[in-house]
């Protein structure tokens, strides 16, 4: 078998997740830094999959960490966007560069604090990422959590772990906004008294616990604790069915992760924010009908709260299904023109779809709010390239 059928058997082996076979190509001389028409590599594709064990191999066989695709993602920043927690530790152990930044301007640490993924902004910051680094949006991690985020405790426990890494909550965006401002108009509770550093209501011993073990990396502790704490009453019920959620999710136990979540809607069930953690197992577990049906639950709950129809819509990204995003920014944009965020999402799926005029009408609209942003500029020019393209084909 010559070297290109190799790489081109290298990559169906990795994307169909069999690792006996990428062992005998890589024996047989396959090279594991081949690119496809999109510029992955496979250990780009490893990551796409979550694939621990075959991350783990490609690197073995000296695969780079930091090589970049057309997209300008690396299978490091890859692993930081998506939560993929163990593979961004495998990746930074073996020398990713902590301080690059993906096509928005974002390391590892902004995506995961955006989504939710609490284990991974813990890793980040353990590796030493730049906790005030702002992105092309000037926005921090601290902003994304706050500004996408819906204040509960998921989100808490992130900015809690930014703060207490140093987090700058009086840093202000391109607007002029704080992340303690965000919070304040946002009616966010909980982050407000984190970030003001005010005292936090008495809150059992027993929970400081769960969370140190959480901090610790030790799962099986915490959930030890969690499981005590359930017969002795001394946690509240809706915050051992989070935390409990957390710890199963966090040690692979999807299913169980999942009834303890729905334990606590079927307890109380305007506690919405459980939807999102529903909608994260089920997403964990590859069924993307069934979070989509979470998703919509709960926006059918809430229909003013922009919080769950955006994360909807980044998961319909995720799955490719533009058309899909797009109809869901149009409604979030109802009355919302003011979010050049929004706009800029709307462009990127509109060139996705390869409606580029459309894509730089709504890129506009971001330009209009914040007109100095290179990084619409740029984003308009290449949807007017790829337009002028497509008109000469």
């Amino acid at each position: 078998m010559n070297e290109n059928n190799l790489a081109t058997e290298l990559f169906a082996k990795v994307e169909q997740e069999d690792l006996a076979a990428v062992e005998q190509l890589l024996s047989a001389g396959a090279a594991v830094d081949t690119r496809d028409a999109s510029g992955r590599t496979a250990l780009m594709v490893a990551t796409q999959k979550n694939n621990l064990p075959l991350v783990k191999r490609l690197i073995a066989a000296g695969s780079d960490v930091n090589a970049r695709d057309v997209t300008e993602l690396t299978p490091y920043l890859c692993a930081g966007a998506n939560g993929f927690s163990a593979i961004l530790r495998v990746m930074i152990d073996a020398g990713a560069d902590r301080s690059s930044v993906n096509r928005f301007g974002g390391t590892p640490l902004l995506p995961s604090s955006e989504k939710g993924y609490l284990r991974t902004v813990q890793v980040a910051i353990d590796a030493g990422i730049a906790v005030n680094h702002a992105n092309k949006l000037g926005w921090t991690a601290l902003m994304e959590a706050v500004i996408l985020g819906d204040g509960g405790r998921l989100y808490a426990d992130i900015v809690s772990t930014l703060f207490a890494a140093g987090a700058d909550a009086n840093m202000a965006d391109r607007d002029g906004v704080s992340s303690l401002a965000h919070a304040r108009n946002n009616g966010q509770t909980r982050v407000i008294q984190i970030l003001e550093g005010a005292a936090a209501p008495s809150q059992a011993s027993e929970l400081q616990e769960v969370r140190s073990a959480i901090r610790a990396y030790d799962d099986a502790r915490a959930l030890l604790l969690l499981e005590t704490a359930a017969h002795t009453g001394s946690i509240d019920p809706l915050d051992i069915a989070y935390y409990k959620g957390y710890v199963l999710g966090e040690l692979g136990r999807h299913e169980e992760a999942l009834q303890a979540y729905r334990s606590a809607l079927a307890a109380q069930p305007d506690a919405l924010e459980f939807y999102f953690y529903t909608a994260n197992c089920l997403r964990a577990m590859k069924r993307p009908e069934q979070a989509l049906s979470e998703y919509d639950t709960a926006i059918a709950a809430a229909p003013t709260q922009t919080y769950f129809r955006y994360h909807k819509s980044n998961y319909l990204r995720e799955l490719n299904r533009h058309e899909q995003a797009v109809a869901e920014m149009h409604l979030l944009l109802e009355g919302r023109a003011h979010r050049y965020d929004y706009w800029f999402h709307l462009a990127n799926s509109l060139r996705s779809l390869g409606r580029h005029e459309q894509a730089a009408a709504a890129i506009e609209n971001a330009i209009q709010a914040d007109p100095t942003n290179p990084l619409y500029q740029a984003h308009k020019a290449q949807s007017l390239t790829l337009l002028a393209a497509s008109t000469q084909v």
